[in-house]
């Protein structure tokens, strides 16, 4: 997997936090966003979700491509009510971006075939 120096530095200043039970990373949305495009991916879509009664959106998903490599990554996140940061998952390519800051495929070969995860 390529080099992510905008997702590492994140990762190096505590700004995102893996947590396993979710598999996903603590982070702010925008903050990750940003990263990504700093990794040199061009956002071509971005959409958001406001299914809550509070009126603030519940998550949201972005897509981005580097156009010199035709890499794709993928953000999508949930908005925990009262909490500042929400939980996001990372695709690259279609690995999931995870906290050894390497990516494996994504999907659970025991979920995918019906055994236990």
């Amino acid at each position: 997997m390529r080099e992510m120096s905008g997702l590492a530095e994140l990762r190096r200043h505590g700004r995102m936090t893996w947590i396993e039970p979710q598999r996903g990373w603590v982070a702010a949305p925008e903050e990750i966003l940003t990263a990504l495009a700093k990794d040199g991916f061009e956002e071509c879509k971005r959409a958001l979700t406001s299914s809550r009664s509070d009126s603030r959106p519940a998550g949201g998903v972005w897509q981005g491509v580097d156009a010199r490599t035709a890499t794709v990554a993928s953000a999508i996140w949930v908005n925990r009510p009262g909490w500042q940061q929400a939980i996001v998952f990372i695709d690259i390519d279609g690995q999931s971006f995870d906290e050894g800051g390497a990516s494996s495929p994504t999907g659970d070969a025991d979920r995918d075939e019906g055994g236990e995860g």
